[in-house]
């Protein structure tokens, strides 16, 4: 039996008062592509940022177990050094610093064009480029994840906007994803592109800071756009925590 590369118990976390997070249970196998779907509000991107332990981001409860490591006691740059990412739903300016640079960063010998090319890019235009203010948000986004395919991690956390993505950038994002496995990596896919769930080995839907279904991607799914949620709240969809 297959042990799980991210195994995540418990995990409650809270702010301002409210309890976003309510004792998630998830679990993601080496090589698997995973689709987490939700409405806003239901808590997906603070997982994102809980496991990659950005700052203001500590659990109240629960455990993260990351290949078989505690998670919680590391620091951003020891779980990246373990093999965890995060493609950031709003990537950052650098300024001053080129697409080269950015991609190549710690990796001297790494030829970026191609996986320029792979998210829709053209090297011979891109790569002296800044990671400013010049680029589109799409632009940004789309070097954010050409910086993930550089930094073939174990697991990568895609945290996809939830507006502004057409269907060439949705292509795009689904060559991400098959590159990273086929090189040996989990995705844990964050989403409200059905298009781009569907592709995922496992989903799972988050509803008012718990898993509330999981199985196989197209019923997921169909549970998922059978909901009327706009902004979760655990009371529209029916889910109301005990």
């Amino acid at each position: 039996m297959t042990s799980s590369l991210l195994d995540i118990r418990g995990l409650t976390f809270s702010a301002g008062g409210q309890t976003i997070l309510d004792q998630l249970n998830l679990a993601i196998d080496p090589g698997e592509i995973h689709a987490l779907l939700g409405a806003n509000g239901s808590g997906k991107t603070t997982l994102a940022y809980l496991l990659m332990g950005c700052e203001g981001y500590t659990p109240t409860a629960g455990t993260i177990r990351f290949a078989g490591t505690d998670l919680l006691p590391l620091k951003m740059h020891e779980r990246a050094n373990l093999g965890l990412t995060l493609a950031w739903q709003e990537p950052a300016r650098f300024e001053g610093v080129t697409v080269r640079e950015y991609l190549t960063l710690g990796r001297a010998a790494l030829n970026p064009e191609p996986v320029l090319a792979q998210v829709g890019l053209d090297p011979d235009r891109y790569l002296n480029r800044r990671v400013d203010k010049a680029l589109s948000g799409g632009e940004r986004h789309r070097i954010e994840l050409a910086s993930v395919l550089c930094m073939k991690p174990a697991l990568a956390i895609l945290d996809e906007p939830a507006a502004g993505i057409d269907m060439l950038s949705i292509n795009h994002i689904i060559t991400v994803i098959r590159t990273l496995k086929d090189n040996g990596g989990a995705v844990l896919l964050i989403t409200h592109q059905e298009e781009v769930a569907a592709i995922a080995d496992r989903a799972s839907q988050l509803c008012n800071g718990r898993i509330v279904y999981s199985g196989d991607p197209v019923h997921v799914i169909e549970h998922f756009r059978g909901r009327t949620c706009v902004r979760c709240d655990g009371e529209v969809c029916g889910y109301v925590r005990a």
